[in-house]
């Protein structure tokens, strides 16, 4: 472990994550809903640099006027956990968050942001914690942060936190849009009645399809049970599934609790198509592409 009077600075990506697929299977007894979902990292990414010196306290500047910049920060919290695990006090630490990934977007920016603190503060001090012990960490913070620690592509149960590894998903570009309004998870799930859900995703041949490298069935078989829930207040969600599709997307989705969408493409001149065709009526779309495992 790093114990020293010096300045410790590092920089490091947070990854956004999609989702493939989402199935919302029971509600549990402590409140929360059992889901099974598959989670795919993207190069959509935020800037994170953390500063560590002697002293005490830790602060955040997210830049930006609508997302917390103290104690409430997702990523404050991490650090917090990180260092009461690891026993480190008297150090005082200063994190700046480059937000690129849209926020309340269904694209788990705020866990992006908290897991790669955890990573950086872990390599930082030289703890040397495993995966796996990040990962429980992580379970303290938010059901999406364990899967943020690794990436790659997964299949997610429980709250999202139960991990296994699939066949990683065969390299494309995936075309993200965020419509200009946001969705409430909690009031999402809040409509969720598990008995009336009708139609669900094929979990279980999505998981097949990326085994075997097959796109085209993985993006046949994507879907999203939220998008039967959440409220239609207009028509963007619709909207933007169809313009990916006529631009040449196998396949579209909302990911998580919304409202973004994201599209396949196993053509880089089909996805900037998508991308510019969207770019002109929503502010906040991406072209963007897989990531496997990094860490």
């Amino acid at each position: 472990m790093i114990i020293t009077d010096k300045v410790i600075c590092k920089q490091m990506k947070a990854f956004a994550k999609v989702n493939i697929s989402l199935d919302i299977i029971s509600k549990m007894d402590d409140g929360y809903h059992y889901l099974k979902t598959i989670m795919q990292s993207v190069s959509l990414c935020d800037d994170i640099t953390v500063r560590c010196e002697k002293g005490e306290g830790i602060t955040v500047d997210t830049r930006s006027s609508y997302i917390p910049g103290d104690e409430r920060n997702i990523a404050v919290k991490a650090a917090h956990v990180f260092f009461d695990y690891a026993n480190i006090r008297d150090y005082k630490t200063h994190i700046e968050i480059d937000k690129h990934i849209p926020v309340c977007a269904g694209l788990g920016g705020g866990s992006a942001d908290a897991a790669c603190v955890l990573r950086m503060l872990n390599v930082m001090f030289d703890t040397r914690f495993e995966a796996e012990i990040l990962e429980k960490l992580g379970r303290e913070i938010g059901a999406d942060v364990p899967f943020c620690i690794r990436g790659g592509t997964k299949l997610a149960q429980g709250r999202g936190d139960i991990l296994q590894s699939l066949h990683p998903l065969k390299d494309c570009q995936i075309v993200i849009c965020k419509p200009p309004f946001s969705c409430s998870t909690p009031e999402l799930f809040a409509r969720v009645n598990c008995g009336k859900i009708k139609k669900r995703p094929d979990t279980d041949g999505l998981c097949k399809a990326l085994e075997d490298g097959d796109l085209k069935s993985v993006a046949r078989r994507m879907y999203n049970v939220f998008e039967d829930i959440i409220p239609r207040k207009n028509t963007d969600i619709d909207d933007i599934k169809a313009a990916l599709l006529d631009s040449g997307a196998m396949g579209a989705v909302m990911t998580g609790s919304g409202p973004s969408v994201i599209g396949l493409f196993d053509d880089r001149a089909h996805a900037k198509c998508a991308y510019d065709t969207l770019l002109k009526s929503y502010e906040d779309t991406f072209l963007t592409e897989t990531i496997k495992e990094y860490l």
